[in-house]
């Protein structure tokens, strides 16, 4: 009996003690990243806000010149060689070369990348190239504190996850979106897996990042919602039916986007004269149509999402421009013509179903992005952030749904797959997006078939 006692007492003393240290341990480790993604926040808020800063001034000179887009070919030029010569890593959207680092060298990424990202994103938007600034954000707090956790001598894993923070900083002080910024920094490394280890600091770097860029004057625009969605059930309907559209257009921006890539890559000619053939072939566009699908484009994303007439081309002209001003050397982000590939693909199907265009053309804002990215759950939540709680149970299905729609594929060839799609088809988990051969399997087919010749008898006259 004693030396079952004394056993009894010794398990409780085991996981008394078990417990405490656990406990201390998890305190110091909540405090320490709670303090450095605060840190982050702030540096990658105040970096953010003067490239923003910088970029509006770019942008108002842009729009007292008259004609600016002639000179493209020299602005893609400029920017192709900036990159090349000084850092590499800078090239093209931004966030491809994060996603790249943090899979395959713990996130160490070479400080140059942050004035030449800078400077070359300037200088290609500033004359009118079609890309986004949130890539460059995201990069630019990467490579911060990429050069932070190499200064203080961070172990791998906490230089990873520093960096992760940068990422989700940038993403929010540009959105203005801190919590699907921090979300979008965590869940767009992987496809169908969220880093739930960096959470915490992920959030916090977010929030204190967007809030840093607000008190040095950085002013953001929201469009709540204020619609009837009637007949629930028949809402609902549109939303899947939504979902599917935007799949499909989101589905097509990476596949244009990939052969433009291909097929610059494969111009024989000058590597120099690349940015100057995409140049004249943006001219010719301009010439041919408007100024509306160059630069970031955000008068047409503020037209479709308050209900204005918006061109039913507009998503096709601007995925076309976006994709031949990154492949000819342009540097930018591309998740800005994203949504306003989005919205005005949203703004046309409203039209055609006959609903409110302003709606669908936030849903299309939000949707587009989740297919293209694969992060529905950011995607979901900036749905809310943006457009208010009434429309994010219709923007979850529209995401969730656009997200299945694209497959395994993304505008960031770099992510990881976490998990599949569908277990009809067998693709590698951990494996590249850009290396996936995704084998279907007919047994998907069969049910699908099953399903239809039941209903068929159930339902026959």
């Amino acid at each position: 009996m004693k030396e079952r006692d004394e056993s009894f007492q010794d398990i409780v003393k085991e996981e008394i003690e078990s417990l405490f240290f656990e406990e201390i341990v998890l305190f110091f480790s909540v405090l320490k990243w709670v303090f450095l993604a605060a840190v982050v926040g702030v540096i990658v808020g105040g970096a953010t806000a003067i490239f923003l800063k910088i970029l509006q001034i770019s942008t108002f000179i842009q729009t007292r010149l008259h004609y600016y887009y002639l000179l493209l070919p020299i602005a893609l030029f400029l920017s192709d060689i900036l990159v090349a010569r000084i850092s590499p890593e800078a090239k093209g959207h931004g966030t491809e070369k994060v996603i790249e680092a943090i899979h395959e060298r713990f996130g160490k990424i070479d400080v140059k990348v942050v004035p030449v990202k800078l400077l070359a994103t300037v200088i290609t938007i500033g004359f009118g190239g079609s890309v986004g600034k949130e890539g460059p954000a995201a990069q630019i707090g990467a490579g911060i504190t990429s050069f932070l956790s190499d200064l203080f001598r961070f172990p791998p894993d906490d230089r990873k996850k520093l960096v992760v923070c940068g990422i989700s900083g940038g993403f929010a002080a540009v959105f203005g979106a801190p919590i699907s910024g921090a979300l979008f920094g965590m869940e767009v490394l992987f496809l169908g897996r969220v880093l739930y280890d960096v959470i915490v600091p992920s959030f916090v770097a977010g929030i204190v990042s967007y809030q840093t860029a607000k008190l040095l004057g950085i002013n953001y625009e929201y469009f709540p919602m204020k619609f009837e969605m009637g007949d629930i059930t028949h809402f609902l309907t549109l939303s899947i039916v939504s979902g599917i559209f935007f799949g499909l257009v989101a589905t097509v921006f990476i596949e244009i986007f990939r052969i433009s890539e291909v097929a610059f890559e494969r111009l024989k000619v000058g590597r120099y004269k690349k940015p100057l053939i995409g140049g004249f072939l943006l001219i010719i566009i301009t010439l041919a149509l408007s100024d509306d699908y160059l630069g970031l484009g955000l008068d047409t994303i503020h037209d479709a999402l308050v209900g204005n007439y918006v061109p039913w081309w507009a998503f096709i002209v601007k995925t076309i421009t976006t994709s031949i001003t990154l492949s000819a050397g342009g540097s930018g982000g591309i998740v800005t013509p994203l949504f306003f590939v989005g919205s005005t693909a949203g703004s046309l199907l409203g039209k055609l179903i006959n609903e409110d265009t302003a709606t669908f053309a936030a849903l299309g804002f939000v949707g587009v992005l989740s297919g293209a990215t694969n992060t529905p759950v950011a995607s979901s939540i900036m749905a809310i952030e943006m457009f208010g709680p009434k429309i994010g149970p219709y923007a979850a299905v529209v995401c969730v749904i656009s997200y299945l729609i694209t497959g395994h594929r993304s505008i960031y060839p770099s992510q990881r797959l976490g998990a599949r799609k569908s277990s009809s088809i067998e693709v590698k988990i951990g494996e590249e997006l850009e290396n996936i051969h995704p084998i279907v399997h007919m047994k998907g087919i069969g049910t699908l078939k099953k399903i239809i010749n039941f209903l068929k008898r159930r339902f026959r006259p």
